[in-house]
């Protein structure tokens, strides 16, 4: 997905990354990328506020059946008194997807046997702080060949493909932390209910695992710092090497900085891995990251993809909820 795109090539993309997961989201999104009133109506938010995942959680916020037609989503837009408008203004696509921690967790892994000691990670973009612990969840990887099952129920399930290299251990987590512009407090009920409802209609499974995050952090409560990442990442990599091997990560955030700054925030972040500052485990869209994307095997246009980089070269490409990891490198 690309959220500096325009509307209907925005809403086209996202209903493309969205059919095999949603239904709803994905007949929502190309219903107002074929509805010229409709695309006109988000063409009035600024432009990182028109993302698709970011209206059309509003509007059910605001109460429009999904699943449902689209002709709700249409009426009630077209019809919004301003009250969806200011939902979307106020709000941000802060979605906390623990799946995803089934296909960082090799990566992590990688750290972790390289450094022969405990790690201590630093999330950027870290919302409520939810994928910070990894080594409070459960594991269950299909390779094809046979399950691999690591840690307690609850396990999250990530079907592999290639020689990925699985953990065979947790990793030994001394620090962790996170930044946020705007940090969700996971006790704060009306936060965590505005996190449900970024999640997908028909996925009451990935609820279900939003939940038990929110009871992992608020046994634990995250440390998380308000501020730029751009800004405050160097002095937040220099805490973080007092208690462990530093590990700067993100999933699906990059994508939400303006092209120029996922350009600095690149070569930022490479500057501190050059400097033996930290190690970068990178999720994101295949087109975030082009310098990461580049160091593996072509991507074919159509194919909708993450793609997991460590210090700056492609490990896998991954599945957007971490539903999927096919290693790629040698």
């Amino acid at each position: 997905m690309e959220p500096y795109a325009q509307v209907a090539e925005s809403y086209l993309d996202f209903a493309s990354y969205a059919r095999a997961d949603s239904a709803t989201m994905a007949d929502w999104a190309e219903g107002v990328a074929a509805d010229p009133e409709v695309s006109a109506w988000v063409a009035t938010l600024p432009g990182i506020k028109q993302q698709p995942n970011l209206v059309l959680a509003a509007a059910r916020w605001h109460g429009v059946p999904a699943p449902g037609p689209y002709a709700g989503l249409r009426e009630a837009l077209l019809a919004d008194d301003g009250t969806i408008r200011a939902t979307v203004l106020a709000r941000a696509t802060q979605t906390n997807e623990v799946g995803r921690l089934a296909t960082l967790l090799p990566a992590f892994g990688l750290v972790a046997e390289r450094a022969g000691g405990p790690l201590a990670l630093l999330e950027v973009g870290a919302s409520a702080g939810l994928c910070l612990y990894p080594d409070r969840w459960g594991y269950a990887w299909d390779t094809g060949a046979g399950a691999v099952a690591l840690g307690a129920e609850l396990r999250l399930p990530c079907r592999v493909r290639g020689a990925a290299p699985l953990p065979s251990a947790l990793p030994e987590v001394a620090w962790r932390a996170g930044v946020d512009l705007h940090p969700l407090d996971v006790t704060d009920e009306d936060a965590m209910a505005w996190l449900e409802t970024l999640v997908w209609p028909e996925q009451e499974e990935r609820r279900a695992r939003l939940r038990h995050a929110v009871e992992v952090a608020r046994a634990d409560p995250p440390d998380l710092r308000v501020g730029d990442l751009l800004e405050e990442l160097p002095s937040l990599v220099a805490e973080a090497g007092r208690h462990g091997t530093p590990v700067v990560f993100h999933s699906a955030v990059v994508a939400y900085l303006e092209p120029t700054d996922r350009v600095r925030f690149d070569e930022m972040v490479r500057g501190l891995v050059a400097e033996g500052a930290c190690h970068w485990v990178s999720n994101e869209g295949k087109n975030v990251l082009p310098s990461v994307t580049s160091t593996g095997p072509e991507i074919p246009v159509e194919h909708q993809t993450f793609v997991l980089g460590l210090d700056g070269r492609m490990l896998a490409r991954t599945h957007g909820h971490g539903r999927s990891l096919r290693w790629t490198a040698g």
